[in-house]
C-alpha cells in the first residue's frame, strides 16, 4: 500500500493535436453536427481520463472539460445566463443549451438571435481568459444545464470513480459582474449555496465521494465579508454527504490560515510551487483525518520539475500522516500543453528538460515511487534512474549561461531606461512631424490571417515551397493590406503581419535563449490557442527581426506605418520561462533584446513603433502588498525597451483585458506616447481610471469588440467615441479597435473599420 496518493486537479481540453478547436469552429461554421461535436468532446474525455487513470490516479476530475470556458459551464449550470441571450424556449422551460453558451461567448451561434457578447477578462494571473458572469440584484440560481452530471455518468460508465471539479460559490460570485444596478453581490450568496447545496446531493446520488471546490480568491487579501462568506458557505455546505476537496491556487494562502483551518471540508489543496512555505503552518493545523494535497509540480510551466528534491522536502510530512497526503500539480493542468511525446523536432538536450500534461502526471507517478516506504520499493534501479536523471538536468542547466548577455544586464544604469525628454515636448516635436487630424484612426497591428496565408506558411515550413516564393506571396499580402488601409481612410497604417504565427512565438523563433515547439498549445479562450516560446537561457537578439517588413510595408505609403513589436513583460508572461533565475532577470534581458529592435526600426525611417504589453497587468502578484516590486520592474523592462530612440520617433503600447484602476500609475510610468486599450464590451467602463488619474499622454479607447463576427454600426462607435471623449480630452484621444484582428475574416473587417472611419468623421465635424 501507498503512503501517498497521486491526484489531478484537472487537465487540458483541447487535444495534443488541438481536436477540440477545430470541431468547434467546425461546428460554428455549419460543417459539423452538434452530435458529432459531442462525439469529439467524448473521445477526448475518454483518452484524458485514460491517461490519468494509467498514471495513478483513483479520483479522475470531471467538469475540467468545457466547450469553450468552465466559467461559462457553471453559469448555465446555475442558470445564471443573460436573458439576451436565451432563445424562447429556454426563458419558458429554465433549461440551457450549448448554443446558448456559445451565444454568451460570442455573440452568435448556429441558431438563436445575436446577441452582444459577454464580457472576458483574464483569470486572475494567467493567460487564460472567462467569460464574466452577469448577475442582477433579483438573480435566482436553479440547477440548468446537465453537463457536470452527465461526465459523471460517462466516467462511471468508463469503470472511473469521478471526482467533480467545480469553482466555488464565493469565487464565483467575487469574479462576477453586478447589472441592472449597484448592490452587494454577497447578498446573491444563500440563495446562491442552496443551489450548490442541490448539485452536490445530485453527485451523491451518483455514488461521487468527493467533490473539488475551488476557491482561488483566497489567494488574494479579503475583505473581512468575503472572508465571512467563505466561513459560512463552508459550513452550509458540510451536510450534502460528499467529502469536499477545498482547493486554492496561484498563490500563498497562508495569510487566511486561520479562517481555512476552521472550515469543516474533508480535503485542502495548497499550491507548493508558488508558495512551499505555507505547507508548514497548515500541516501543523490538520485536522484530524483532513486529507491534505499538496501541489509539488507546477501547472502552469514545462520545465521538468526536481523531484527528488521536492520528495526530500515533504517525505517527513507523508510519513508522519499514512494515507493521508495527496500529491497533484499545483494547480489545473489546463495551463500546460498536453503531451511532449508527439514534438519530434526538439533537441534532445531542450526535450529533456521538459515536461507536459501528460508527462506531468508521469512525474507524479515517479515522486510516488521516491516516497515509497523502503519495504515498497522492489526496483532500487527505477529509483536510481530518476535520481541520476534530475542530477543530469540541474548540471545541463548551470552549464548553459551566456556571460555576454549577463554582463550587458550588469553594465545598465538609470539613464538607458529614459527618454530624451518629458513627454509634452515630445508630443509637440511628433505633432509638427506626423501633421495627424483630431482622433487619429489606426488598428492595433494584426490583420485577417486568411486560410491562404495559413497554408502558405504550412507548406513554407513543410519545404513544399522556397523561402524566396513565400515572401514574395507574403509581399502581395502585406501590399494588398496597406492598400485596403489606404481606400478606408485610416491615417496611421500598420503592415498587418501576414509573416507572424503568433504575437510572441514570432519573437520566440528568432531570439537566442528561446526555444520553441510543434504542438506546444495553451488555450487562451473558446478554440483561441497559443504556442508559447520556451525561455531556456540568457536571451538575445542575434539579428533584426521585424525591419525589413516595416520597411517594405512604408515604401508603398507616404502616411505613417506602425512599426509592431511585442514587449518584454508580454514575451515574458506568455512564454514558459526558465525558473533557475528571477523572473525581473529575464525581462530585463528581453527589453535588451527589444531595445536593439527599436532602435533599428528608427534608424530604417519607421518613425511610429507599437510594443505591445496586453501582459502587463497579468503579471500582478494576487497580493496587493506584493505589487510595488513587480511594477517597479515591469516599468522598467518596457521603459528600457522603449528609450532608444529620439524624440520624434513615437512609442505606442497596446493593453487589453486589463483593470486599470489600481495600476494607472504604473501604466502612466511607462511613458509610452500613446496607449491603445479594450474598452468596447466595458462600453468604455475603463476609461473612468484614466479620467480620475487624468492621465498625462496619449490614448486610444477600443470602439469595437473584435471578438465577436457582428459588425458595429456607426451610431454604436460614435456613442462610444463621445462616451470617451467626456472623460479624455479629445485632443489625446485616438479611434481603433479593442484589439488586433488575426482571428476575423476580411469579411467582418472591412465593414467594421468603413464604419469606424465614418464614425471618426461624423465626430470630428462634431467635436470640432
Amino acid at each position: 500500500m501507498q503512503n501517498v496518493e497521486i491526484a489531478s486537479l484537472g487537465f487540458p481540453r483541447i487535444g495534443r493535436q488541438r481536436e477540440l478547436k477545430f470541431a468547434q469552429e467546425k461546428y460554428w461554421r455549419g460543417e459539423l453536427t452538434q452530435a458529432e461535436l459531442a462525439l469529439v468532446a467524448k473521445e477526448l474525455r475518454s483518452t484524458h481520463w485514460k491517461w490519468q487513470a494509467e498514471a495513478g490516479v483513483n479520483l479522475l476530475p470531471v467538469g475540467d472539460f468545457a466547450y469553450y470556458d468552465q466559467v461559462l459551464t457553471l453559469s448555465a449550470t446555475l442558470n445564471a445566463i443573460p436573458e439576451r441571450h436565451r432563445d424562447e424556449s429556454e426563458s419558458q422551460s429554465g433549461k440551457i443549451s450549448l448554443d446558448t453558451l456559445f451565444r454568451v461567448a460570442r455573440g452568435r451561434a448556429p441558431t438563436g438571435k445575436d446577441a452582444p457578447a459577454g464580457e472576458m477578462t483574464k483569470y486572475f494571473n494567467t493567460n487564460y481568459h472567462y467569460i464574466v458572469p452577469e448577475l442582477t440584484a433579483d438573480q435566482e440560481f436553479s440547477v440548468a444545464f446537465e453537463q457536470f452530471f452527465d461526465e459523471v455518468e460517462e466516467a462511471k460508465a468508463f469503470g472511473y470513480k469521478a471526482k467533480p471539479v467545480l469553482l466555488g460559490p464565493v469565487s464565483y460570485l467575487f469574479l462576477s459582474k453586478a447589472v441592472g444596478s449597484d448592490f452587494d453581490k454577497l447578498s446573491l450568496l444563500p440563495k446562491l449555496i442552496k443551489t450548490y447545496a442541490d448539485i452536490l446531493v445530485r453527485f451523491s446520488a451518483q455514488g461521487v465521494e468527493w467533490v473539488q471546490l475551488e476557491e482561488p480568491i483566497l489567494a488574494l487579501e479579503l475583505e473581512a465579508d468575503w472572508q465571512a462568506a467563505i466561513a459560512s458557505t463552508y459550513e452550509a455546505l458540510n451536510d450534502t454527504s460528499v467529502n469536499i476537496l477545498l482547493a486554492s491556487y496561484y498563490g500563498t494562502v497562508a495569510h487566511h490560515q486561520a479562517l481555512i483551518s476552521s472550515l469543516p471540508v474533508a480535503g485542502l489543496h495548497l499550491d507548493l510551487v508558488t508558495a512551499p512555505k505555507q505547507l508548514a503552518v497548515f500541516a501543523a493545523n490538520l485536522q484530524a483525518e483532513q486529507v491534505i494535497s499538496l501541489g509539488v509540480i507546477n501547472g502552469r510551466n514545462v520545465w521538468a520539475a526536481d523531484i527528488d528534491v521536492i520528495a526530500e522536502r515533504i517525505r517527513p510530512l507523508v510519513n508522519d500522516l499514512p494515507g493521508r497526503v495527496w500529491i497533484a500539480p499545483s494547480c489545473s493542468l489546463l495551463h500546460s500543453p498536453v503531451d511532449l511525446d508527439v514534438e519530434t523536432e526538439l533537441a534532445p538536450a531542450l526535450k529533456q528538460q521538459l515536461s507536459f500534461a501528460k508527462q506531468k502526471l508521469t512525474e507524479l507517478a515517479q515522486l510516488q515511487t521516491l516516497l515509497s516506504p523502503p519495504e515498497n520499493c522492489s526496483n532500487r534501479a527505477e529509483v536510481d534512474a530518476i535520481l541520476a536523471t534530475c542530477v543530469a538536468r540541474r548540471e545541463a542547466r548551470e552549464a548553459a549561461a551566456d556571460k555576454q548577455v549577463i554582463d550587458r544586464v550588469a553594465a545598465l544604469n538609470s539613464d538607458d531606461y529614459e527618454r530624451e525628454t518629458e513627454f509634452a515636448h515630445r508630443q509637440t516635436i511628433q505633432q509638427q512631424k506626423f501633421k495627424l487630424p483630431l482622433l487619429p484612426t489606426t488598428t492595433i497591428g494584426s490583420f485577417p490571417q486568411t486560410p491562404a496565408i495559413r497554408g502558405l506558411r504550412s507548406r513554407w515550413r513543410k519545404g513544399e515551397i522556397t523561402e524566396t516564393f513565400y515572401n514574395d506571396q507574403l509581399q502581395q499580402v502585406t501590399k494588398d493590406t496597406v492598400e485596403r488601409q489606404l481606400k478606408l481612410g485610416l491615417d496611421v497604417l500598420v503592415h498587418g503581419e501576414a509573416e507572424r504565427n503568433d504575437m510572441v512565438e514570432y519573437f520566440g523563433e528568432q531570439l537566442e535563449g528561446v526555444g520553441f515547439t510543434q504542438f506546444g498549445w495553451v488555450q487562451s479562450y473558446g478554440s483561441r490557442c497559443v504556442k508559447p516560446p520556451l525561455i531556456y537561457g540568457d536571451v538575445s537578439r542575434p539579428k533584426a527581426m521585424t525591419v525589413e517588413w516595416a520597411e517594405y510595408a512604408q515604401s508603398l505609403t507616404d502616411k505613417p506605418v506602425k512599426g509592431m513589436l511585442t514587449g518584454p513583460v508580454t514575451i515574458l508572461h506568455w512564454s514558459f520561462a526558465r525558473e533557475d533565475i528571477s523572473r525581473e532577470q529575464i525581462a530585463t534581458q528581453i527589453g535588451l533584446a527589444i531595445r536593439d529592435e527599436v532602435v533599428d526600426l528608427q534608424n530604417a525611417g519607421i518613425g511610429i513603433i507599437q510594443i505591445d504589453e496586453p501582459a502587463f497587468r497579468e503579471g500582478l502578484p494576487l497580493k496587493k502588498s506584493d505589487w510595488e516590486h513587480y511594477l517597479n520592474w515591469a516599468v522598467d523592462a518596457f521603459k528600457l525597451s522603449a528609450a532608444g530612440v529620439t524624440n520624434e520617433t513615437q512609442i505606442h503600447t497596446h493593453m487589453c483585458y486589463s483593470e486599470f484602476n489600481e495600476t494607472i500609475a504604473a501604466i502612466a510610468a511607462m511613458d509610452a506616447d500613446v496607449i491603445t486599450i479594450e474598452t468596447s464590451r466595458s462600453r468604455m467602463e475603463l476609461l473612468t481610471a484614466f479620467e480620475d488619474f487624468e492621465y498625462p499622454n496619449e490614448i486610444g479607447p477600443g470602439v469595437y469588440d473584435i471578438h465577436t463576427p457582428n459588425t458595429p454600426t456607426v451610431d454604436e462607435m460614435v456613442t462610444l467615441i463621445e462616451k470617451a471623449a467626456r472623460k479624455i480630452p479629445v485632443r489625446q484621444l485616438w479611434v481603433n479597435p479593442d484589439c488586433g484582428l488575426k482571428t476575423r475574416t476580411w469579411d467582418e473587417v472591412e465593414p467594421a473599420l468603413k464604419n469606424l472611419v465614418q464614425a471618426t468623421k461624423v465626430l470630428r465635424r462634431r467635436l470640432g
